[in-house]
């Protein structure tokens, strides 16, 4: 059996994460059981999501345990099999964590996949077709539930989330903006993936300066609004909200080291007739297979073909993930293990 490079949470931050926080580890992987399958790891998904979890505070999952694996999806190869589903070869997704290898009990649902790799590359698994597409296509379809003609709206738009939202929000017939960091990030949004406008939040930085770009960007108000940000970008989006607009609200990265995320407004809820509605995607596991049917249909399309940001081995992937946190990526973050 091979020995496996591993990145565990070695403590929890204090404010901002930091490479300190983890510790990159060899460990002899262990002989299979009945019932088990040894994955070699292709690649390693890095998602805003994992910076929650190193906090101990309560949350919608439990805290990342200390001196284990850091959480993260993966996507590779079946190596040896002790399990009659799986053989050597087959490619397959899973939640491997942060190590180059996974000993896998392949008996318990959800834990791995196989995936066909004829129209869909395998890294989009962890992006376009994976978790991230599947978020955005749940916020969209089933909170905000736009009809053709309206007008949604999405932070962190040029990552994964926003561009499977796009992809998905463009078949419905919508208006769809962004907002995203950087003329570069802009560009790529609309140029490559169809938004309609974005924003350059660097280019507004508070309340007043991003509500009147929305205006110009919106000019019909805004039906929905997908929200990975949360700060200043919610108060100025809800400046703009139309009656009876919904909003998804997906994540909060502004406040994941700590900050208070006030709202300024919040009457704007009951004036506007909002629906404001939080969800995490894996407790909707009943319609995955309905999500990453369309999005790989987009796919193989050539409707959506995203951008990835890929850092090379196990050992890159703390400072990775902590550009991530400051949206030094371009497209959906991945770290390459073989």
């Amino acid at each position: 059996m091979p020995t496996n490079r591993q990145i565990l949470l070695d403590n929890r931050p204090q404010g901002e994460a930091t490479a300190s926080n983890f510790r990159l580890v060899s460990s002899e992987t262990p002989a299979l059981r009945d019932g088990q399958v040894l994955v070699r790891h292709h690649y390693l998904s890095l998602d805003p999501y994992m910076r929650g979890r190193m906090n101990e505070s309560k949350s919608y999952a439990q805290p990342q345990p200390l001196g284990e694996v850091m959480i993260g999806g993966t996507v590779g190869e079946v190596l040896q099999s002790r399990h009659p589903r799986f053989q050597p070869g087959d490619a397959v997704v899973g939640m491997g964590g942060w190590q180059e290898y996974s000993v896998v009990d392949a008996d318990q649902p959800g834990l791995l996949r196989k995936v066909d790799t004829t129209h869909v590359p395998l890294s989009y698994y962890l992006g376009a077709v994976g978790m991230p597409g599947v978020t955005a296509w749940y916020g969209l379809t089933q909170i905000i539930a736009p009809q053709a003609g309206e007008t949604v709206v999405i932070s962190a738009a040029s990552g994964a989330v926003g561009s499977a939202f796009a992809a998905v929000a463009k078949a419905r017939g919508c208006r769809v903006v962004g907002i995203a960091g950087g003329p570069d990030k802009c560009r790529y949004a609309q140029e490559e993936l169809h938004f309609d406008a974005c924003i350059d939040y660097r280019q507004h930085p508070d309340i007043k300066s991003m509500a009147q770009a929305l205006k110009a960007a919106c000019p019909q108000g805004v039906d929905g609004y997908f929200e990975n940000v949360g700060g200043y970008l919610l108060d100025a989006v809800l400046l703009r909200t139309n009656a009876f607009a919904r909003i998804a609200v997906c994540g909060m990265i502004a406040g994941y080291d700590g900050q208070p995320l006030p709202l300024q407004n919040p009457a704007l809820i009951l004036i506007n007739r909002l629906k404001v509605q939080g969800f995490i995607v894996s407790e909707h596991m009943d319609l995955w297979p309905q999500a990453l049917q369309e999005l790989g249909s987009l796919v193989a399309q050539g409707r959506l073909r995203p951008r990835e940001s890929i850092a090379l081995g196990i050992e890159s992937a703390p400072e990775a993930f902590l550009g991530l946190l400051k949206g030094r990526n371009f497209g959906k973050q991945l770290v390459k293990l073989i």
